[in-house]
């Protein structure tokens, strides 16, 4: 079978655009002149064939955020078939995230949503409606609830430890680690230990098969976004790329199932329940508002994975990095860490609320590097933002990515400033930042559709850089065996901030809290 490289796919979309849009704009156009325009944000001049695409780079977020500057905080853009609203300041933001967040409920519906196996069955891409609102109520009273994430706490810090051992070992034979790999690892157990009761790493090579999943299921999605450009053409986009995304979710699927298969033979002999115990609970049940299905349960879970275990440890990867190309603030957060928790034992999640300036590194890396750099919003009802008009079902990107560096709230708003998130860095009184009173930091979005697992999340980093810190110095190695000083930060292409390089480092061992128990 051949596969079609990449710079191959976006000739033939191009070449698609190009003959479908000379077929049908004299049609469109004869039918536009008919309507009444409504009064829609300035934009760049329009090319005939593919509007704006020439205007976008290999990093959406940055040829958004260039484009703001000419053009301001709410300008049109139309992409293909996709007529888009780019909003680029906290004020518009706040606007679609509060003022008129009942007209924005909805994400953009993503190309071939409706062919895939769990269709709009998934949290991220259900319709704001009756299942939407059961299943948010279900992840903040249950599943993701503070108190769930707490009695959940043993089972993070098991795989921490196994963790943190394996890179003990690797200090002991002087290996070097390619932390992107090992942190991929932790979260997947972390989270298929909270999910399913059971490690990924328990099972040969489980933790690297959704590693690759979740690698693979990115870059497909960097590319799916160009469905929605060819309109009713998309079909010739499925053909190529919406099938490989389609195989994708399918591999997650027979994951899952499996998974499912031996809860339900389990059922009745534990004493604590997991996440996938208490979905099948409500399933089995029929008693909740919203009747649930096993597509219902695997497409909630495929998110949860999605949204959690490469998101998560992409963070982590962005925080050790800044972390060891700014030593001084390294040295900060281990004084710090020395200072609440001692020199006798390992660093806990209970910890972290005394630990503020280990916050504000994090919150800061969320800053520069947010998980999701533009999120989507579809206009349910036709309103008005910044003073101009939103027609019904525009798409609207916010380029939270621009807002989080903008010049105008930040200062040097390109650099790794920790102790701006701090209310008094020298006394470090409070765990309080500024910024929290308006939509200026949106690195798990706003609104209905914020990440409901935030706070699970940042129990995950915060406890996993710390302990890191607390435990290891690192000497950074290169591809080619060499020791370097700093970390390259180069950002790979598409619609997401990942490394373009691996992180990989020799761990040099400075505490070793197994050592203090034996």
């Amino acid at each position: 079978m051949v596969t079609m490289t990449n710079n191959q796919y976006y000739l033939v979309c191009f070449l698609l655009l190009f003959l479908t849009t000379l077929l049908f704009q004299f049609i469109f156009n004869k039918l536009l002149k008919l309507k009444t325009h409504p009064k829609l944000p300035p934009g760049p001049p329009t090319l005939p064939v593919i509007g704006h695409l020439h205007l976008i780079g290999p990093s959406i977020h940055k040829s958004l955020q260039k484009l703001s500057t000419e053009y301001g905080p709410i300008f049109s853009l139309r992409l293909g078939f996709a007529q888009c609203i780019v909003v680029s300041s906290p004020s518009t933001g706040t606007e679609i995230f509060k003022t008129h967040d009942l007209s924005f409920p909805e994400h953009q519906e993503i190309a071939f949503t409706n062919k895939s196996p769990y269709a709009k069955f998934g949290f991220f891409n259900a319709p704001y409606g009756d299942y939407w609102r059961f299943i948010k109520k279900l992840c903040m009273t249950e599943l993701l609830s503070t108190g769930q994430i707490e009695r959940s706490r043993a089972v993070r810090g098991k795989e921490l430890t196994r963790f943190l051992q394996n890179i003990f070992e690797s200090a002991k034979q002087k290996e070097v680690v390619d932390l992107g790999v090992e942190l991929m690892k932790l979260t997947n157990n972390m989270l298929c230990k909270m999910v399913a009761s059971t490690s990924c790493s328990e099972k040969g090579d489980e933790a690297e098969r959704i590693r690759k999943i979740m690698k693979d299921l990115f870059t497909v999605g960097s590319k799916v976004f160009f469905g929605d450009m060819l309109g009713p053409f998309g079909i010739f986009a499925f053909w190529t790329i919406g099938k490989q995304a389609i195989r994708e979710q399918l591999r997650i699927d027979e994951l899952l199932e499996g998974m499912l298969k031996e809860h339900e033979d389990q059922i009745g002999k534990k004493d604590t329940q997991d996440f996938m115990d208490i979905l099948l609970k409500v399933y089995q049940e029929g008693k909740a508002e919203v009747k649930m299905t096993k597509i219902h349960i695997k497409a909630f879970l495929t998110d949860l994975f999605i949204g959690s275990t490469a998101t998560t440890s992409e963070v982590i990867v962005w925080t050790i990095t800044e972390l060891i190309n700014h030593p001084s603030v390294f040295n900060k957060v281990r004084e710090e860490i020395n200072s609440v928790v001692g020199s006798t034992r390992l660093v806990d999640e209970s910890d972290v609320e005394n630990l503020p300036y280990l916050q504000a590194v994090v919150k800061e890396t969320l800053r520069l590097y947010p998980p999701l750099p533009v999120t989507t919003r579809k206009c349910r009802q036709s309103c008005e933002i910044g003073g101009f008009e939103i027609p019904q079902e525009t798409m609207v990107l916010i380029n939270m990515y621009a807002i989080m560096r903008d010049p105008d709230l930040w200062n040097n708003p390109n650099e790794f400033q920790p102790e701006r998130f701090l209310v008094s860095f020298e006394k470090q009184e409070s765990t309080k930042y500024k910024h929290d009173e308006t939509l200026s930091f949106l690195s798990f979005g706003a609104g209905r559709r914020a990440c409901p697992g935030s706070k699970l999340a940042l129990s995950m980093i915060h406890v996993a850089v710390a302990t890191m810190v607390q435990c290891f110095n690192w000497e950074v190695v290169g591809d080619g065996g060499e020791n370097k000083a700093k970390v390259n930060t180069e950002v790979s292409k598409g619609a997401f901030i990942h490394k373009a390089h691996p992180l990989k480092c020799l761990p040099i061992v400075e505490f070793n809290p197994f050592d203090c128990v034996m």
